[in-house]
């Protein structure tokens, strides 16, 4: 279902994906930077300042040493919060950042009719079904019930969990962001009972499982190797929430930021990552185009 979904939205996409492609070829040099008024970015006086949350994540210091050593000098700037990378990289007071997925990304370029674009992808971090009852999904039965978050962002996520686990059928006509007016109730095999995130791991004493938001499962005590099932970067109701590397729109063809999203790949980076996820961060390798295609539609749903 996801892929007619997909298809239906090809056109919009890769016209929307054009056009980003074209917007970024008049600033697509190591020239430009935004603030930094044509200087060449990544020198030691001009260095390409990258907004996270999250500095003190072992992966970046290695990232800086690894970019230093190809003569690319990278200022991590850290963030407190989720809402203050993205207005910084608009304003240009960052030359990119990397702390979001790409359904974040859509909801701010939304809001705020902005035009960031990803040009580079990281990771998916899983979102996993929890049960105190079952030992898999198996042995969830028929008519049983799963919690799920309420959020707009996690609960189409946790939507799209329950329907790769094959325990609910979406409608042939669901968005990309389904609510669950969108489950084929006579298709499925469990109900799904939304409530707030933070109450899906207190919900699992009275469900047969929850679908749990990262942000809580350690705070519960919950093993994330334990989840009966997790999403992964390669299904396709798991790509808007691949993280990605975010420029300005006409930054994403700029020769030295390409380069650091591949040095962001080398098997180090790569390994401090996954230490800092508890091995449960699934690796994603969607192009730029990919990428872009992917947000044009997220977008495009959101407008329904």
């Amino acid at each position: 279902m996801m892929t007619n979904r997909l298809r239906r939205g090809a056109a919009i996409a890769a016209s929307a994906a054009l056009a980003l492609t074209l917007a970024a070829c008049g600033g697509g040099t190591e020239e430009s930077g935004g603030a930094a008024g044509g200087a060449e970015k990544g020198t030691e006086d001009n260095p390409v300042r990258i907004g996270v949350v999250g500095a003190s994540d072992p992966q970046w210091e290695i990232f800086q040493d690894l970019a230093e050593e190809e003569g690319i000098f990278v200022e991590i700037e850290n963030f407190s919060d989720y809402n203050q990378p993205n207005p910084a990289l608009a304003d240009g007071d960052l030359d990119l950042n990397q702390f979001q997925h790409l359904l974040y990304l859509a909801q701010y370029n939304q809001a705020d009719d902005q035009d960031l674009t990803p040009i580079g992808a990281t990771a998916v971090y899983p979102l996993g079904l929890y049960s105190l009852k079952h030992g898999s999904v198996e042995e969830i039965p028929e008519g049983g019930e799963v919690a799920i978050p309420n959020d707009v962002t996690n609960q189409g996520r946790a939507l799209y969990v329950l329907e790769e686990a094959g325990l609910i059928a979406l409608n042939d006509d669901a968005p990309l962001v389904p609510d669950p007016t969108d489950v084929d109730e006579a298709s499925s095999k469990v109900t799904v009972t939304p409530v707030e995130a933070n109450q899906t791991v207190v919900a699992l004493d009275s469900v047969d499982a929850s679908v749990v938001n990262n942000d809580f499962v350690d705070d519960a005590g919950l093993n994330p190797q334990e989840a009966i099932f997790a999403d992964n970067a390669a299904s396709e109701g798991a790509r808007p929430y691949i993280n990605v590397w975010v420029a300005r729109a006409e930054d994403a063809e700029n020769e030295t930021y390409q380069r650091l999203v591949e040095i962001h790949k080398s098997p180090e980076v790569v390994e401090a990552l996954q230490e800092s996820s508890g091995g449960t961060a699934s690796i994603a390798d969607q192009s730029p185009e990919e990428l872009q295609q992917i947000l044009a539609e997220v977008e495009a749903s959101l407008n329904q």
